[in-house]
């Protein structure tokens, strides 16, 4: 990999590339900016210690994403997490109606909001998505189809296609 050079601008190319995307996937699953910015950082810094080869740029996207998952995960477990209360009043989106399918989606649990991020945000498949969780493909599907009923019965219909 490039940053292997360790040159400060091979690892700068690196993280442009990708922090968006991780960025969208741990505020998906934390639901939180500011520990959704901190798994971001330990995701990169993990990536620059352990510096691993990479087969292809999917590859290099399946790695990054798997740890930012195991990485909200570990923040969602976290006592520390179960005593705070979130600051964010508005969630950052385009429009009145992005805004409140982004509010439906943040209200589900981690494992719902994590599935309908990687399927319908990152464009995974079930099996993909089975991958990078380490959960069974069965338990993808049906955490999927439950997000998906939880965002309907909340959702007007043409609300619900946009997902």
């Amino acid at each position: 990999m490039a940053y292997k050079s360790c040159r400060p601008e091979d690892f700068e190319v690196f993280v442009t590339k990708h922090e968006n995307r991780l960025y969208r996937t741990a505020l998906a699953i934390t639901g939180n900016v500011s520990d959704a910015e901190d798994v971001v950082q330990e995701a990169f810094l993990r990536a620059y210690e352990k510096a691993p080869e990479f087969e292809s740029e999917e590859h290099e996207k399946a790695w990054l994403i798997r740890v930012t998952v195991n990485l909200c995960n570990s923040c969602l477990r976290s006592p520390w997490r179960k005593r705070t209360e979130p600051l964010l009043d508005s969630y950052p989106a385009m429009d009145l109606k992005q805004h409140e399918l982004l509010e439906r989606i943040l209200a589900l649990p981690p494992k719902y909001r994590t599935v309908i991020h990687l399927f319908y945000y990152e464009g995974y498949s079930i099996k993909d998505i089975s991958g990078l969780t380490g959960q069974k493909e069965a338990t993808i599907r049906s955490h999927l189809t439950r997000a998906r009923q939880k965002l309907k019965s909340v959702l007007k219909e043409d609300d619900y296609e946009s997902i």
